[in-house]
């Protein structure tokens, strides 16, 4: 008989969305620079793959099949855009420091309209 207790997988995946949530509106900067940061179809590959498992720089280029020097432009872009941070630092195989990424904790919500009438997305849940 199936157990009706939910799988590992699964409340590992809630213990991700723990974290607090940055609603920005259309009209933000901040909105704006996160909008055109994942327009880049490396940088969505980047962000995904960090998803998975925290990396450097250079074991994203290998996991995206991309120069060392893109992956670096596009981190760059995330960190900017509040997507991904620094956590630490590994040693390469020839001593050198290297930063390790990962996703940022917070969810990102962009909304649409929203402005002073009161209609934001939560407003209109309850109607």
């Amino acid at each position: 008989m199936s157990s009706l207790l939910p799988a590992e997988a699964e409340s590992h995946v809630a213990d991700e969305t723990d974290g607090d949530v940055r609603v920005l509106s259309l009209d933000d900067p901040d909105a704006a620079r996160l909008i055109s940061c994942l327009s880049a179809g490396n940088s969505r590959s980047i962000l995904s793959a960090l998803q998975d498992d925290p990396a450097t720089a250079s074991e994203l280029a290998e996991a995206v099949d991309t120069s060392l020097q893109n992956v670096r432009h596009h981190l760059g872009n995330l960190r900017e855009a509040g997507l991904v941070r620094d956590i630490g630092t590994r040693y390469s195989v020839k001593g050198r420091e290297m930063t390790v990424y990962a996703p940022a904790p917070e969810s990102v919500v962009v909304c649409v309209g929203g402005g002073d009438d009161g209609d934001r997305p939560a407003d209109r849940s309850r109607r």
